[in-house]
């Protein structure tokens, strides 16, 4: 399936969704500025078009084999690789096939209520992207089952599942139930992309429920209600354009210009950079990937010892999740129905904290290796700043327009888009508009779908859990069984430790967001201080052995032992281990400015 008038069109499809979602809001604020008058329905429509990028960007990942799953599939010995994947490619096909089913089934039915979306659009027009974009996902698992014919006709037999038990008698399905779910679970732990493990679940749970399997596509429309949501495809969007366009550059010029001199300058100016573009890019897995490679020689040259340097880029890469405008605090914060703002701003004290502690590590080891410094020149931090002037823009032009009420939050992100195009494009011309920019914007795509498709199915699963009253039942347990908020945090810790080695973020906020966030309102804790609990206990679980993914990933990128990178990273983990106990049992780390700025109004 390379090349060929599918890629063509799934290409398109998603470029062309990503332009008129950066479009549409910038019309807005133009209308709205000029005539005090908005579009009718331009904001109405990007929300739809959420729900597109996340099926087309899913399609993309599918397609690239970049549908976020566990990576035990290397660690298995290579002859046990090949069946592996194609029973844990079967059992995604045979989920993925009553997805396309269930969806096909919702569109009818919205078909037949017969709703707009905006300017006249039928609902059902639009909802056409579930079994269309589930289709293509499901076509290209089938195809990536083998490398041969065999194995892909084998992972195709899968999707009669759905019909095998569309037939079955309803008695039969309590037996079915358990065997089904230890299917799925087995092929997740084997290496099923994570939105066929939860969409699978779902599924399966509705249909011994006798409920109508289309209530999992049905929940997977709530994403077009968020009016926050389409922000995080946007920002990414302009985060990529930044990333890609060179500003890592002028802003590692700037960070050693300004802190070269100290002592271990260069470890301070490695956390700094690869912590900033860790929440521009999405995801720390791709900072680590595309910057950890020019900056570990560099620290390599510099002296410091092999272990410092590999454990810091991987660590560096692992945090930065807090600032803005990082995916995964929108995304916490869109599940648990808190205020992006407020968790940004009270993610901010404690992510300054974990780059301190990080780098202070590193720049002492680098500076008790006799590591050279930077000297400090007046005229070339002067000139770094004027380099780096439009990167360090950005997030005034976003915090000025939301602050000022000139733009909503997604307006701005949009605004963000269109302003590192301009920076990246015309005024340092280091992007193409036609080599370079359709190829940033299908990856991002691709990230955005690998997320969004978990979530999409995610709120189907959760659907099912409230049905059930799951998190009332499981905060009553609690309460009766922990009688101290501490004990309740210690024993949070340790979950979500163990849940962000085993997971990727993504998948552990749909997933335990929904449980965890009534949990903490019964113990008196301030949903934002939950918030950054959970965030930091995920940045820490990217580095546990033996399943971190980031340890995964450096491995792979640097072409190190995973022993090597286990023992290069041990000492930044604990001492991130460390900040995070501090972050959960100090909660005015994370409070004091939210306090502070709300006594202003300014939250």
């Amino acid at each position: 399936m390379k090349g060929g008038p599918v890629t063509w069109l799934e290409n398109t499809v998603a470029l062309s969704v990503l332009a008129v979602m950066t479009v549409l809001p910038i019309i807005e604020v133009v209308a709205r500025l000029g005539s005090g008058v908005g579009v009718p329905g331009a904001i109405v429509l990007v929300q739809h078009l959420t729900l597109w990028i996340a099926l087309s960007g899913a399609a993309l990942a599918a397609r690239n084999d970049q549908l976020l799953a566990l990576a035990t599939l290397r660690l298995l010995p290579a002859r046990w690789q090949p069946r592996v994947r194609g029973f844990t490619s079967g059992v995604a096909a045979a989920v993925t096939a009553a997805l396309v089913i269930a969806s096909a089934d919702f569109v009818r039915i919205e078909r037949a209520a017969g709703g707009t979306v905006a300017l006249g659009l039928p609902t059902w027009v639009v909802l056409t992207v579930l079994p269309g974009g589930f289709a293509l996902v499901l076509a290209h698992i089938v195809w990536r089952a083998g490398d041969h014919w065999r194995g892909r006709t084998a992972a195709a037999l899968w999707t009669a599942v759905p019909f095998v038990l569309a037939v079955a008698p309803q008695d039969a399905s309590a037996s079915i139930l358990l065997p089904a779910l230890l299917v799925i679970v087995a092929a997740t732990a084997l290496g099923m992309p994570i939105f066929a493990a939860i969409g699978g679940a779902a599924l399966i749970l509705f249909w011994a429920d006798a409920t109508p399997v289309n209530a999992v596509p049905g929940e997977t429309y709530r994403l077009t209600t968020s009016t926050m949501l389409p922000a995080v495809p946007l920002f990414a969007l302009g985060g990529y354009v930044l990333a890609a366009g060179g500003a890592s550059r002028r802003l590692t010029r700037l960070f050693t210009a300004l802190v070269g001199w100290m002592p271990g300058g260069l470890a301070i100016v490695t956390t700094a950079v690869l912590a900033f573009f860790t929440p521009l890019t999405g995801a720390s897995g791709v900072t680590i990937v595309s910057m950890g490679g020019l900056l570990l020689p560099v620290l390599v040259a510099a002296r410091y010892p092999p272990r410092t340097a590999l454990g810091l880029v991987t660590v560096s890469g692992s945090i930065g999740l807090l600032f803005f405008p990082s995916l995964p605090v929108f995304l916490y914060g869109f599940y648990a129905g808190e205020p992006f703002d407020r968790l940004f701003v009270g993610g901010l004290v404690p992510g300054l904290l974990l780059c301190v502690a990080v780098a202070g590590w590193a720049a002492m080891r680098g500076g008790s290796g006799g590591t050279p410094r930077t000297p400090f020149e007046p005229r070339e931090a002067a000139a770094a700043v004027w380099a780096a002037k439009w990167e360090l823009g950005l997030p005034v032009l976003v915090l000025a327009t939301i602050v000022t009420g000139t733009a909503s939050l997604v307006e701005a992100a949009a605004l963000s888009v269109v302003y590192a195009l301009l920076v990246e494009v015309v005024i340092h011309r280091a992007l193409g508009p036609l080599r370079d920019v359709p190829h940033i914007g299908l990856e991002c795509a691709t990230l955005i779908g690998g997320f969004l498709i978990i979530l999409s199915v995610a709120l189907g699963f959760t659907s099912y859990l409230i049905l059930l009253e799951v998190p009332v039942t499981l905060v009553t347990w609690v309460r009766a069984h922990i009688e101290s908020p501490l004990v309740f945090l210690l024993a949070l810790n340790v979950l979500l430790i163990l849940a962000g080695a085993m997971m990727d973020i993504y998948s552990a906020i749909v997933v335990f967001v929904p449980l965890l966030t009534p949990l903490a309102a019964a113990y008196g804790i301030d949903p934002v201080h939950m918030g950054v609990i959970f965030l930091a206990n995920m940045e820490l679980g990217y580095l546990m052995p033996p399943m971190g993914e980031n340890l995964f990933l450096a491995s792979y990128r640097f072409e190190r032992p995973l022993t090597e990178v286990y023992r290069s990273t041990l000492p930044y983990t604990l001492i991130v281990l460390a900040v995070v106990l501090l972050i959960t049992y100090l909660p005015g780390l994370t409070l004091w400015l939210v306090h502070v700025l709300e006594a202003r109004g300014m939250l």
